[in-house]
C-alpha cells in the first residue's frame, strides 16, 4: 500500500511545488521557522498525493489505456487501492492545512483555498477541470504556482511590479508544461473519451501553443530585478525539448513522450540554476 502511494505521489514532481513555497517563503522572511517547514513538507507530499493521487482514482479507465502510465509518470492504482488512496489523501492533508489556517491571515486563507480547490476540481468527479480545454492547463499551473504566492501572502511579502512579472512568467511556464505534457496522451485521451487542450486543438497546435508560452515566460523574466532576467536563458532549454515537435501529427502523438522525458529531467538543471540565482539575489539583498 505505502509502495502504490508512494508511486502515485508522483515523487519526481514533489519538488515542483514544494520548492515554490519554500523560496518564495524563505526570500521573504530570510530565516527558517516552523512554518516554513511545516509548509515545506506539506507541499512536498500531501499536497502531491491528494493532487496525483485523486488524479490516479477518478482517471483509472483511462490510465488502463495508457502505456505511460504504471511508474513514476503516474500509477496505474489497482481498484482495491482507490479507498485507501482517497483516505490517505484526506488524512495527510487536513493536520497541515488546520495548521496553515491557524497561523494565517484571511487572505493567505483564500489563496490556499484557491490551491487546494484547485488540485480537488482538476480531477474529482462533477469538476472535472482537466476535461475543460484550456481551464485544464490552467488549473495545472496554479498548482504550482499558488504555492508561492500562498507563501509570499502567507509571509507579508510586497508585491511589485517585478514580482509580477516572476510570477507571470512562472504562471506560463506551468501551461506550457502542462499542454506539451497533454500532447503524449491525445491518443490514449480519446480513446477513454477525455477532452484536454491537446485532443481539442490537436497536437501540433498544442506543442506551438507550450513553445510560445515558453517563449513568453522567458521574456517576462527580463523585466524582473537583477539577477533575474537571467533566468531568461532557462526558458530556451524547453523551447529546444519541445521544438522538434513543431509539426506532429495527432497520430504520432505518443513520440513526444521522448521530449517529455527530458522535461522532467530538465527541471531539476533548471531547479539547479534557480537556486543559484536566488542565492546572488539574496546576497544582493541582505538586510
Amino acid at each position: 500500500m505505502l509502495r502504490a502511494l508512494f508511486v502515485s505521489s508522483r515523487p519526481l514532481s514533489w519538488i515542483n511545488t514544494a520548492f515554490p513555497f519554500a523560496a518564495a517563503y524563505f526570500m521573504t522572511v530570510r530565516e527558517i521557522d516552523f512554518v516554513f517547514v511545516i509548509g515545506t513538507i506539506y507541499f512536498l507530499i500531501p499536497y502531491n498525493l491528494a493532487m496525483y493521487g485523486i488524479n490516479d482514482v477518478f482517471d483509472y479507465e483511462g490510465d488502463l489505456r495508457n502505456p505511460r502510465k504504471g511508474g513514476v509518470e503516474g500509477a496505474l492504482l489497482d481498484r482495491s487501492m482507490h479507498k485507501p488512496t482517497l483516505w490517505a489523501a484526506l488524512l495527510t492533508n487536513v493536520p497541515f492545512l488546520v495548521f496553515l489556517v491557524v497561523v494565517g491571515n484571511p487572505l493567505s486563507w483564500l489563496v490556499l483555498a484557491v490551491s487546494v480547490f484547485a488540485v480537488i476540481a482538476y480531477s474529482a468527479p462533477g469538476l472535472r477541470f482537466k476535461e475543460r480545454p484550456f481551464v485544464d492547463s490552467i488549473t495545472s499551473s496554479t498548482h504550482f504556482v499558488s504555492p508561492a504566492i500562498y507563501a509570499l501572502v502567507l509571509a507579508g511579502a510586497a508585491f511589485t511590479p517585478q514580482l509580477w512579472m516572476l510570477l507571470g512568467a512562472f504562471f506560463l511556464w506551468g501551461l506550457a508544461s502542462h499542454a506539451f505534457g497533454a500532447v503524449q496522451d491525445v491518443i490514449a485521451d480519446r480513446e477513454a473519451d477525455i477532452s484536454s487542450i491537446a485532443t481539442v486543438i490537436g497536437a501540433k497546435a498544442t506543442v506551438r501553443f507550450a513553445v510560445l508560452a515558453y517563449w513568453f515566460a522567458g521574456v517576462l523574466l527580463l523585466f524582473t530585478e537583477w539577477p533575474g532576467p537571467l533566468a531568461a536563458i532557462l526558458a530556451l532549454p524547453y523551447v529546444v525539448v519541445c521544438a522538434p515537435f513543431w509539426s506532429i501529427s495527432d497520430d504520432a502523438a505518443e513520440s513526444a513522450n521522448r521530449g517529455w522525458k527530458k522535461f522532467l529531467a530538465l527541471n531539476f538543471l533548471s531547479g539547479f540554476f534557480v537556486t543559484m540565482l536566488l542565492i546572488w539575489f539574496a546576497f544582493l539583498n541582505q538586510p
